[in-house]
């Protein structure tokens, strides 16, 4: 899973120290990113099926949520990244890398805006359920940089699909949220959690899920453009029924 260089590649020096870089260079290796793990497919495999029974157990277990993402997702996050590759607001973001953090947002602003917007609906989402984008972990077992990049993305744009799709973040605003993930990015993780999600639910929630809910997360996501080819950050103003209208999200029921 490591990444290696021939000794006649050119390397460009990026403030590491005289002796970290001849031992890389003893090695022939290098991390693909800052704090990348590498495994083998059978430590993956392991991974995935110890994460996969934790988040079973406990769906709030965002560290095992994300270690399964990131071991399963090996024919996924290419497609997803082939997908922004090609389209041209998704290739932009591709680029220009940019991240959804505490530290990027304008908080007091997005707070300004009117009602409906994008920015005022993903603050009051944010305030509302008491989230902050800043608990998303950064990947560590994904082999490829950029693939690295889009799973990152994934989850920082989660909150944002609960924003858009009017979900609370809640058992069954959660299990809604991984249908229409799973329909979208074809992630095992999301296919899991929305399988799976429901068997903690009650027997009234259950069937307003199965009768109206995960009908139109399936047509929803299977109706909308890549939620990872929209630059959400540079359409805070825009108002959600618009931007729901332009990717193709079916109104809530």
């Amino acid at each position: 899973g490591r990444a290696c260089l021939s000794h006649t590649e050119p390397r460009v020096r990026d403030g590491r120290s005289g002796e970290e870089e001849e031992e890389e260079e003893e090695e022939g290796c290098y991390q693909p990113y800052p704090g990348h793990i590498p495994t083998s497919p059978l430590q993956k495999a392991l991974l995935a099926t110890g994460s996969a029974f934790m988040a079973l157990c406990d769906p709030y277990r965002h560290d095992m949520v994300a270690v399964l993402g990131e071991t399963t997702g090996c024919l996924a996050l290419p497609n997803l990244r082939d997908k922004m590759k090609h389209h041209p607001e998704g290739y932009r973001i591709l680029q220009e890398r940019p991240r959804i953090r505490l530290s990027t947002l304008d908080i007091a602003r997005l707070r300004g805006l009117p009602d409906g917007s994008l920015g005022r609906e993903y603050v009051r989402f944010l305030e509302d359920n008491k989230v902050s984008p800043d608990t998303r972990m950064p990947p560590k077992f994904v082999d490829d940089e950029e693939l690295a990049y889009v799973i990152q993305r994934y989850r920082e744009v989660h909150d944002l699909m609960h924003t858009l799709l009017g979900m609370p973040t809640n058992m069954l605003g959660e299990v809604v949220v991984k249908w229409f993930e799973a329909v979208q990015t074809g992630l095992p993780m999301c296919v899991l959690g929305a399988v799976f999600g429901p068997v903690r639910l009650s027997a009234r929630k259950l069937q307003v899920l199965a009768t109206e809910l995960v009908p139109w997360a399936i047509r929803s996501g299977r109706n909308a453009s890549c939620v990872l080819n929209v630059y959400y950050e540079q359409r805070w103003e825009q108002p959600v029924e618009s931007l729901r209208k332009e990717i193709g999200i079916f109104p809530p029921p």
